[in-house]
């Protein structure tokens, strides 16, 4: 009988599949909130548990997932910060991360949504390539969420990049292609991650509170396992005048304020964990001589564009 019971317990669970911790952060969302969960109540692959994570919400935000956590108390924790504190995006992922006891780590904006075959998609990628850290795909814009068909017009796709989908990089290759910008940052809406990996590498940084913080994780996870690029995009980036990317554009030089911030931070972190790559060093060093030496990167681009001229 007990052997009978274990060989039945092992189908049930091969039939489950792995766990996936979903966490999603939110602050003062109550208008987005409710359609983000939905998108993972409706996911084809059912194995999963949600962790909503409050960053010190003041509007309806908190009595909705403590709603949807009552309806759904086997599949949903609620957590905050302690005294309901606003600690920021970095923080609250880690919270949820402390909290998460599934194999992968899937993160949803409470601004976005998941289409339905997200995760199912995604935990058969990083069942497949063991050595995989992560994988995220292209982005979908979305601003026809309105319902103005004028804003379906502005819809559109960010391709991860311009090679064949599932390939896998290490950091040599990734990481001066994403320093550069030749490959798409994506939003962590778009990312699956091994829990071990994102714990290995102490998640996000809570000093990037609203911006970067984004780059700043895939830079850390680049660095401790391949990433996979998938061609096809698993989700939608909802476009909005409230969201923190819009927010900043309209704080005259924040986001290249922050850009120069993380360039920094970047540089620090390889020294600190040994990497030499000489490189991947230059990378990061160009891309900061726009913010650190302004001249010396204006007369860089004048000599670079006489260079230019001469050769044609």
């Amino acid at each position: 009988m007990e052997a009978f019971m274990a060989g039945l317990t092992g189908k049930l669970i091969a039939m489950d599949g792995v766990l996936v911790s979903c966490i999603i952060t939110f602050l003062n969302t109550e208008k987005f909130l409710a359609e983000a969960i939905d998108s993972i109540l409706a996911q084809s692959y059912d194995h999963w548990e949600l962790l909503l994570v409050d960053d010190g919400s003041t509007d309806d935000s908190t009595v909705i997932a403590r709603e949807y956590v009552r309806q759904y108390p086997q599949k949903m924790r609620y957590l905050e910060h302690e005294g309901h504190q606003n600690k920021g995006i970095s923080a609250s992922r880690n919270l949820g991360i402390r909290f998460a006891k599934g194999k992968y780590v899937a993160f949803l904006d409470a601004d976005d949504i998941w289409l339905p075959h997200k995760l199912e998609r995604q935990v058969e990628i990083l069942d497949a390539r063991p050595e995989a850290g992560m994988v995220y795909g292209s982005l979908y814009y979305w601003y026809s969420w309105t319902g103005d068909p004028n804003d379906r017009q502005r819809d559109y796709i960010g391709e991860v990049w311009n090679y064949p989908s599932l390939t896998m990089l290490t950091w040599p290759e990734y990481l001066p292609l994403f320093v550069r910008e030749q490959i798409l940052v994506p939003s962590p809406t778009c990312i699956m991650a091994r829990r071990e990996v994102i714990q290995q590498i102490g998640g996000f940084e809570d000093d990037f509170r609203n911006l970067f913080e984004d780059q700043v994780f895939v830079a850390k996870m680049s660095l401790a396992a391949p990433i996979v690029l998938l061609k096809e995009y698993l989700e939608k980036w909802r476009r909005h005048e409230g969201s923190s990317t819009y927010l900043s554009e309209k704080v005259a030089g924040e986001e290249q304020r922050m850009r120069s911030v993380y360039l920094t931070w970047l540089k620090k972190y390889l020294a600190q964990i040994g990497v030499k790559d000489t490189r991947l060093r230059l990378v990061v060093i160009k891309a900061l001589l726009p913010y650190r030496y302004p001249h010396l990167f204006a007369f860089y681009q004048r000599l670079k564009g006489f260079q230019q001229r001469f050769s044609n």
